[in-house]
């Protein structure tokens, strides 16, 4: 694993995170949005203020700051009582503020610290004197992430806004260098049909120098606070993974559906907030836009058909036949193989670069895992892997769509693989975690892998890629997509069967 996590970090399950920044009455930004961020996102949320601040949807109004004995007392009220995990900072009002919280800083070390550099106004007003501005400038090489926007980013280094992605790429790597610590560059500011990401970092913290996220950028007004609730995001979910690169892309497919659900909110008459609990009150299974729900609902019969097949039953209460369970993951590894070249060819004809990353990542991701069940599962069985008449089919019908030409049908057709699986490794996961008996589960490796939040942001990637991928094709083929997602999951129907079907045929 290349990551960068400070010495004393211990990963925890609920990390405990604190916020130093200012307020938002209306609770879109400031505290008040890091608090539900951090809930979001699994941690325990504490709260320090630096800054009252009387402003709404629309605007500022006025900014009072407490003294800064006060702040102190509140900084060491917490670290005092409470093991803090990780701290979020934003909100640093003056230099007299900026140098209170450096001290206490230095004086308790905190395992991990994401640094919020609020600065620039969304206006282009500049927030800070100059001499606060240096103050914060001096504050950087504490901490361990630094996520400025690009209007930040070019006042950190005292140079011209960035007017495209490469340039501002390369600023976050002058300012690594500079400062030893890894930046996210965020690509909200830019303009285009994607929306980029990239952790950079000069020291070898990362696996590459940069490594990049995208998605579909989310047509919406309602952005107020996203700058705090990605921070604060950061801040908890690296205090439970420990891998940067994986926050981000847990954080990125979390903040996407924020900004996909703010309109829901109807708050405010200005610039309204994310929805920062979008998936609470959506419930935890991914969703998507308009016509990936419609494929969902289209298949409803299939999916209510997997959930009464006698492998899934046994399967989640922990009673599968391990033989079933062995010619399954053989056919998986098998299917697996195959799959990740179908994946790289959606990557080759995927229209935007976000799209290819994704298809690519996620064909390699896909020979891992096939060479783990190999590795891990599979390693004491020598005997010989057919591919079975099902795995076959399988396979055969996702080649036809990947040769076919069609990037949208393509993806319709891969699709299954991921939202299938992640809907059956959440809803077996839950029932197991439900039973509270403490037995142990003999494939609570397999339930954990997809009810992993990390697939689930994947799922989420590839649904996102899919709406978008509809939203350019024509009506007819619209029509192919909703065919070859339909045929993919009751292959999907049938591979989940096969293992039953397969030891019968054996007896």
């Amino acid at each position: 694993m290349n990551t960068h996590v400070a010495p004393g970090l211990e990963l925890r399950v609920t990390p405990r995170v604190l916020s130093i920044a200012g307020t938002d009455p209306t609770g879109g930004a400031g505290i008040q949005a890091d608090l539900k961020s951090i809930a979001a996102n699994g941690g325990y949320g504490m709260a320090v203020v630096t800054a009252l601040v009387a402003q709404n949807t629309c605007g500022v109004r006025a900014v009072h700051t407490p003294p800064v004995e006060f702040l102190r007392q509140q900084l060491d009220a917490v670290s005092e009582d409470v093991t803090i995990d990780a701290v979020k900072i934003g909100m640093l009002a003056d230099v007299a503020v900026i140098r209170e919280v450096r001290s206490w800083l230095e004086a308790n070390r905190p395992p991990l610290v994401v640094l919020d550099p609020v600065m620039v106004a969304t206006s282009g007003d500049r927030l800070l004197e100059p001499s606060a501005e240096q103050a914060l400038r001096n504050l950087v090489p504490l901490v361990d992430l630094v996520t400025p926007n690009l209007p930040e980013l070019a006042v950190l280094l005292g140079e011209p806004p960035a007017e495209n992605w490469s340039e501002a790429v390369e600023q976050a790597r002058r300012l690594s260098a500079a400062t030893g610590v890894t930046v996210l560059v965020k690509g909200g500011h830019l303009t285009g049909e994607s929306c980029p990401d990239a952790l950079v970092n000069s020291h070898g913290l990362l696996a590459d120098t940069v490594v990049e996220f995208a998605l579909p950028r989310v047509e919406t007004s309602n952005t107020h606070g996203t700058g705090c609730s990605l921070s604060s995001a950061m801040a908890t979910v690296q205090a439970r993974t420990g891998d940067w690169a994986d926050s981000l892309a847990q954080v990125k497919a979390w903040l996407h559906d924020a900004l996909v659900h703010a309109d829901d909110l109807e708050v405010g008459a200005g610039n309204g907030p994310i929805h920062h609990f979008h998936r609470l009150f959506a419930g935890k299974a991914p969703v998507g836009q308009e016509f990936s729900r419609s494929l969902w609902q289209d298949i409803e019969p299939t999916r209510t058909a997997i959930f009464d097949l006698p492998f899934i039953e046994a399967l989640g209460d922990g009673t599968l036949d391990e033989a079933e369970f062995s010619y399954y993951l053989a056919q998986d590894a098998l299917y697996l193989n195959t799959y990740s070249r179908v994946l790289a060819r959606a990557s080759a004809l995927a229209p935007t670069e976000s799209a290819q990353l994704f298809w690519a990542n996620s064909a390699r991701v896909c020979l891992e895992v096939e060479s783990d069940l190999h590795r891990t599962w599979l390693g004491a069985d020598t005997a010989p892997r057919k591919l079975g008449p099902v795995t076959k089919g399988y396979l055969d019908h996702l080649l036809a769509a990947s040769v076919q030409g069609s990037y949208a049908v393509l993806v319709a057709a891969i699709l299954p693989c991921y939202w299938l699986y992640a809907d059956v490794g959440d809803r077996l996961h839950a029932r197991f975690l439900a039973r509270g008996d403490g037995s142990v589960h003999p494939y609570a490796a397999w339930l954990e892998t997809y009810a992993d939040e990390g697939f689930a942001a994947a799922t989420r990637q590839a649904i996102a890629f899919t709406d978008e991928a509809a939203g350019n094709a024509s009506a007819q083929e619209r029509a192919a997509m909703r065919t070859a997602f339909a045929q993919s999951s009751r292959c999907e129907l049938d591979f989940f069967d096969a293992p039953r079907l397969h030891a019968g045929a054996s007896s």
